[in-house]
């Protein structure tokens, strides 16, 4: 079940902005795209938010590409993100039949014939197109079969905020360093659970190295090694944007759980890493560049 979360959960004085977030959340979506305009110009031309990031990520992932181009995928990513703010930001007061009509999951049987065996499911997403729109519209396709770990946030209102824009369709929310203890919890009961496995792992994870976009990239390696633990099935999902404001889930399979994958080759890791890949380069605008995804480096081996 998701959490209940009250205004209670943050300070009294954070109460005028979660009605201003309210009051915007309840407009249509097509008002909200103006905003959108209005923060695409802000981050491209006026902040020029974490452009060295984002020109940097852009140049090392694609040095097949000139500058003419590094700067159009640029400015395309800012028009992308804004997009994506104003819709999750949407999610709060979004109806059911909305959120159905506007992100379709392609292909639900694939996780339908897992739950039958009562498996559950790691779901292996990443930070493309619209990420929070994936669990919102897989909890509504699969009442009460559909959680999604998360990080929390250390600022008590965004924290309440988010998690009750996230669980409103029924999802289940699990922090992230509960994330073994969940699983064992909910053992032999067919669902699935969203793990966004595009983050930066960092030396102290311990994770697995691989090229990807022409960079040596860690990756956590924790669905490795809880489908080894536990059994788990395992899938990826990939989200595109058909036109603004719509979007088309697909599911694919990476481990039926029926045999154990030895956790050491990351096999789970490696074939998320590719079609990851494959995804972004299929439609470069529509990732998170801005995010410091290559800060670390791999330790010298003596």
């Amino acid at each position: 079940m998701s959490q209940p979360v009250t205004s209670a959960a943050y300070p009294w004085y954070f109460r005028p902005l979660n009605w201003l977030l309210l009051g915007l959340s309840a407009l249509p979506l097509e008002v909200l795209y103006g905003f959108a305009r209005l923060l695409y110009w802000l981050m491209a031309y006026v902040l020029r938010y974490r452009r060295r990031v984002v020109l940097g990520n852009l140049r090392n992932s694609f040095p097949e590409k000139s500058e003419v181009e590094i700067e159009h995928i640029a400015r395309g990513f800012y028009w992308h993100f804004a997009q994506v703010i104003v819709e999750i930001l949407k999610l709060r007061t979004i109806s059911a039949a909305e959120l159905r009509k506007r992100a379709v999951i392609e292909n639900p049987e694939l996780l339908e014939r897992l739950f039958a065996e009562n498996r559950q499911v790691l779901v292996l997403g990443s930070h493309a197109g619209n990420w929070e729109w994936i669990l919102s519209a897989g909890a509504l396709v699969f009442p009460n079969r559909a959680g999604g770990v998360y990080k929390p946030l250390t600022n008590p209102f965004f924290e309440a905020f988010m998690l009750k824009l996230r669980s409103r369709q029924g999802a289940e929310l699990v922090p992230m360093l509960s994330t073994l203890r969940n699983l064992v919890k909910q053992r032999g009961r067919g669902r699935a659970l969203s793990l966004l496995s595009d983050q930066a792992a960092g030396p102290e994870d311990h994770p697995y190295w691989t090229d990807f976009l022409h960079q040596d990239t860690p990756f956590y390696t924790g669905a490795d090694k809880l489908a080894a633990q536990l059994g788990c099935a395992a899938a990826y999902v990939g989200i595109r944007r058909v036109r603004r404001g719509y979007y088309r889930i697909t599911l694919m399979a990476l481990h039926d759980g029926q045999t154990t994958l030895p956790p050491e080759e990351h096999q789970l890791t490696e074939a998320f890493a590719r079609l990851l890949e494959r995804d972004i380069q299929a439609s470069p605008p529509d990732y998170l560049w801005s995010h410091r995804r290559w800060k670390h480096k791999r330790e010298a081996r003596s």
